[in-house]
């Protein structure tokens, strides 16, 4: 039997893929045991008990920005969590660990180098994270989700997936989703969102720009976000939610999708080979962009800076591409080769080859 320990968590992006990871080591030897290190702020605390799996709490310990009375505390607090690893890993009999990010994969690197056992390491964006950065260092092995990830000794791996995407059939599945939504199978489907929250550009945009879809021919999905109130003008061909808890079904029926470039949205998006018009998240470190960045210069998918996205931008750049089926073709070729569907294989991979190495 074997024992991994996945670390990693604070949100959506780190969670998601660790527990389709999760889900690929239960399947493959149900005997085998998997426990998830996190923090109990973390949307790990949540998710993870409900998929089943047992959650070791580490303490929360931010890497320090600039000298203060948090970076003079922040040895000992750090070394308090590493210690806390370190007990886990003698008391549970870990074999090797997987990092994702987050608050939690730092002490857990640090305590699998301390007990002399492997530690691989996956990135699921562009930019990678201060965690994973140093994790990589002495990592067994590394994974990123996109090329060009400036990751040391990173191996391009894609992105581990939820099971609904990576099984999905969307020709078998499109005459389900459209009565699923209320929408016409027989005709094109532009797919918006832009996460959980909603994105306030895309549906201002939208707002004024959804009579050029359906003058196209185009019905359109458009799902605000529970944030973001757009008012329903009730027209035929467009349908409106706040939220969808089957996007499976959603990609089913999309033929162009217009999204924020998350780590998991383009990385679904091109393993189902999906064409798209990405708007990056203007906040942050700019990781949006370079998610997007491989999908864009493959011809798969087309990017448009959030401050620019307006209803004349719109109009001018993806309404006619609506009308270009030549040009969609051509995306949906490039997207089936940006793209996979194995990430979930490739990263259990890494973690085969760390035991073999350890074990040789």
């Amino acid at each position: 039997m074997t024992t991994y320990l996945l670390a990693g968590g604070g949100t959506a992006g780190h969670v998601n893929p660790m527990l389709a990871v999760a889900d690929g080591l239960r399947a493959r030897r149900p005997e085998d045991e998997v426990l998830i290190l996190g923090t109990a702020e973390g949307l790990e605390s949540r998710l993870v008990p409900e998929r089943g799996y047992e959650l070791l709490v580490v303490p929360k310990v931010p890497f320090p920005r600039r000298p203060n009375a948090d970076a003079a505390r922040f040895p000992a607090r750090f070394a308090k969590a590493v210690k806390t690893v370190r007990r886990y890993i003698a008391e549970r009999g870990v074999d090797v660990v997987l990092g994702v990010g987050g608050y939690a994969a730092a002490p857990a690197y640090v305590a699998a180098r301390r007990e002399r056992i492997p530690a691989v390491v996956h990135e699921a964006n562009a930019r990678p994270g201060l965690a994973n950065v140093l994790g990589a260092r002495s990592a067994a092995a590394v994974g990123v989700a996109f090329e060009g990830t400036p990751l040391k000794r990173g191996e391009v791996v894609g992105m581990p997936l939820r099971p609904e995407i990576v099984g999905l059939d969307r020709e078998a599945t499109r005459a389900a989703a459209a009565a699923h939504f209320g929408l016409d199978p027989d005709r094109p489907v532009l797919l918006v969102f832009g996460g959980s929250l909603g994105a306030r550009r895309i549906n201002q945009t939208l707002a004024e720009a959804w009579p050029d879809v359906l003058a196209a021919g185009w019905q359109l999905l458009h799902v605000t976000g529970e944030r973001n109130e757009v008012e329903d003008p009730h027209a035929d061909g467009y349908v409106i939610l706040p939220y969808i808890d089957r996007m499976d079904l959603a990609f089913a029926i999309a033929d162009l999708i217009v999204a924020r470039s998350g780590a998991s949205t383009v990385s679904e998006v091109s393993a189902l080979g999906i064409p798209a018009v990405y708007v990056p998240y203007a906040v942050g470190n700019g990781e949006q962009r370079l998610n997007a960045a491989s999908a864009v210069e493959r011809g798969a998918a087309r990017l448009i800076d959030d401050a620019d996205f307006t209803p004349e931008r719109f109009r001018r750049d993806i309404v006619p591409l609506l009308a270009d089926r030549d040009r969609l073709d051509r995306m949906r070729e490039a997207a089936a080769d940006a793209g996979t569907r194995y990430g979930t294989e490739n990263v259990i991979a890494h973690l085969d080859r760390a035991l073999k190495e350890t074990r040789s």
